[in-house]
């Protein structure tokens, strides 16, 4: 993570570049939230970036992810389709 990218939170803790303000919006970050975007450095990103995944990554509901959608007007991700499940046997 290079040092020019981020900001001191604490003497443990450092955050990108624009996630310490409200509304947060990393400087890493390029595009337009709802239309398309992207990590300019995806490949060195953070541990808490890392770690931070979208709703459903893994089957379960992040609320954090929900909360950052809600915050740029966007509805929560819905849960994928089960495609083991025929839908004529749905009742």
């Amino acid at each position: 993570m290079p040092d020019d990218s981020v900001v001191t939170i604490n003497s443990t803790f450092v955050a990108m570049i624009g996630t310490d303000r409200k509304p947060a919006r990393c400087a890493a970050l390029m595009g337009n939230v709802g239309d398309g975007v992207r990590c300019t450095m995806y490949e060195n990103r953070s541990s808490s970036c890392q770690d931070f995944h979208a709703s459903w990554t893994f089957g379960e509901r992040n609320l954090h992810c929900d909360a950052a959608r809600a915050a740029h007007g966007l509805l929560p991700l819905e849960p994928p389709l089960e495609p083991s499940i025929n839908p004529e046997r749905v009742a």
